[in-house]
């Protein structure tokens, strides 16, 4: 019997939120695609809540996923997800890319709180993230990302290869644009200048809410950003449950 390889994936997701009129935001636009559902859930925080939810194994090498949400003026959006995004080498190997596109107008918030993005060993993942925001929009965007599953480790297996980007712009103005490359083939990401043989990074963006708290001791930093009322929260950790701890649920 011949097996034939699975074919790459390529899927846009799209979320759209604006005022319902009634005080609340609706959803007009709500699509899952490919290997991502969405559904919308109840939550204690005024506005909409969403939830992505992992529909088969993704991202493999080769695939080409993108989640573009779009929050208008007024309306109030809260994404999480239903458990971590986790790379894996696809059959014919190459790397997978996956775009997050995060719009939010005038008065508007977004609170862009997903689970961890896991490169698994053979994989290597490249995240493109873009968040433009208009003046007066509000937003917490939380990012984490962890270098090998707890298999990888217990075998004696390397990690997998994470390439990310992630660019900020407040009113047309960029206030953030960096790029990280962490994982076996990176250069230096495992020395004292880089991770410093932690397994686990993040950080949480928050713009026009109150600044988050940073333990002292603890391989954190505040960073203040030249955008208006912004702030940066960037850590390095062992594992994803004390990266948690240092970036806040």
């Amino acid at each position: 019997m011949t097996v034939v390889a699975a074919p790459a994936v390529a899927a846009v997701t799209r979320i759209t939120a604006e005022p319902d009129g009634r005080g609340g935001t609706a959803l007009p636009v709500l699509a899952g695609a490919g290997p991502i559902a969405v559904r919308r859930t109840l939550g204690a925080a005024p506005g909409a809540h969403v939830v992505l939810v992992g529909a088969m194994a993704a991202p493999l090498g080769g695939d080409r996923l993108a989640v573009r949400a779009t929050v208008r003026p007024g309306a109030a959006l809260h994404v999480t997800s239903a458990a971590a995004t986790v790379s894996l080498p696809g059959r014919e190997g190459g790397q997978a890319y996956y775009a997050v596109e995060l719009t939010v107008g005038e008065d508007a918030l977004l609170d862009w709180r997903p689970e961890p993005v896991v490169a698994a060993s053979g994989s290597h993942l490249v995240l493109t993230t873009v968040v433009e925001l208009a003046a007066g929009a509000r937003l917490r965007y939380r990012e984490e990302q962890v270098l090998g599953r707890a298999h990888d480790w217990n075998r004696g297996a390397p990690p997998g290869r994470l390439t990310s980007r992630l660019t900020v712009r407040q009113a047309g103005r960029t206030v953030l644009d960096q790029q990280t490359d962490l994982g076996p083939g990176a250069p230096g990401w495992d020395g004292p200048a880089c991770l410093g043989g932690h397994r686990a990074v993040g950080q949480l963006l928050v713009v026009g809410l109150p600044v988050p708290a940073v333990p002292e001791g603890v391989d954190a930093a505040l960073m203040a950003l030249p955008g208006a009322a912004s702030s940066l929260v960037t850590a390095v950790a062992p594992d994803a449950l004390a990266l948690r701890g240092l970036l806040g649920g």
